[in-house]
Order: structure tokens, then sequence, then C-alpha cells
């Protein structure tokens, strides 16, 4: 019969043997898997940038083009969260930007979108990108669930509208009962065209037509 200090120390070499075979399986499934993991993330990351701007109007690695934008251009866009953007280049000629940014005020917290913009600051494309609005209410914001989002589309520069809804004085729809949503979006595509605007010769190279 084992004495309890015998018994306690097999114990702890029984847990940590089952410890050091937790870490190596980990270790091992994370070396075998994350360039795969990565480059899954780059290829949905590109394939979702892709959305926001024309397509065939770019031929550079939309991902490889992020930038950070500066603090001061940055509190215009209306967010805390560092954000970035991305240039699009067509035979070395600006073709359009994608910017982050987030509207911090969604009805289950922050919202996370991409807005695409052509040089002149018409909206192409705005695509959420994360959120956690109230699935089959609030989540009419994606571009899976619904065609709600494509009424930024064409919006911005001859065409600048009331970045509200319509409820609230604007001029964009939303789906009865899940408002808040509708409205947290539609305020930070309007943020982040006003900040375009106003910094578009600080955001463009000078050539940019």
């Amino acid at each position: 019969m084992r004495r309890p200090w015998q018994q306690a120390q097999r114990s702890a070499l029984i847990l940590a043997g089952f410890a050091a075979a937790a870490t190596l399986l980990l270790g091992g499934t994370w070396l075998a898997t994350h360039r795969i993991v990565a480059a899954n993330e780059l290829a949905a990351q590109s394939a979702l940038l892709a959305q926001t701007l024309p397509a065939a109007s770019f031929d550079n690695v939309l991902p490889a083009s992020r930038q950070p934008l500066p603090p001061a251009i940055q509190q215009a866009f209306g967010s805390r969260e560092a954000l970035a953007f991305y240039t699009a280049r067509r035979q070395g000629r600006v073709s359009g930007l994608v910017f982050e940014n987030v509207a911090p005020d969604g009805y289950s917290g922050r919202i996370r979108l991409l807005i695409g913009l052509l040089p002149d600051g018409s909206v192409y494309a705005v695509r959420v990108v994360k959120h956690q609005e109230t699935p089959g209410l609030g989540d009419y914001i994606e571009i899976a669930r619904s065609e709600w989002a494509r009424q930024f589309d064409g919006k911005g520069a001859a065409n600048l509208p009331t970045w509200r809804l319509r409820k609230d004085g604007g001029d964009f729809d939303y789906v009865s009962g899940a408002t808040v949503s509708a409205r947290a979006v539609t305020a930070a595509v309007g943020r982040t065209v006003a900040a375009f605007h106003h910094y578009r010769a600080a955001l463009l190279p000078r050539d940019t037509p």
C-alpha cells in the first residue's frame, strides 16, 4: 500500500504527463496548420475587399496595400480604434480606396465595416465584416442576408444624401423593429464619406484624376 506522499507524487507525475502531451499536441497542430489558416484568412480578406470595388478595377494585392489612417484623420471617422485603409491601383493609377471603420453603437456592440470609395468619393459598396447583432433580426445589414447595404451604392459624390434613416429624417431605409443596427451603419458610412471628402488631398496621390 502506497503512502500518501507516494500517491500524491504519482498523481503529480500523471498530471504532468497529460500536460506535456497536450502541449505537444497543441504545438504540433499549430505548426501544421498556422500557414494554412493564415492563407485562408488572407484569401477571405481579399475576397471581401474585392467586393467593395468594381471588378477588374485594380491589379495590385489589396491586403498588401493596407496603411494606418493618420490619427488626425481617424478622428474624423468617428472611431476610437485604430483604423486603416487600402489603396486600389490599376496600372499604377489609383482606382479606389477601401476604408475600415467601426460603428460603435450597434444594438449588441461594435459593427466592423469595409467601405469602398471611388476616387470621386462615391460609395461603390459597403460590407459588414463583423458584428454581434441579433440573428434573424439585426443581421440584415449583412449582404449575405439582404440587399439592404446596396442602398449606399453610388452615394457620396454628386449625390450627397442625408446620412440618416428615413424615420430620423434621412434618406435610407431600414427594417421595422431593427433600426439600431441600420442607424449605426448608416451613420458610420456617412462619417467615412464626409471624412474622405474633407481629407481627400491627404489620402490620394496628387496624380489621381
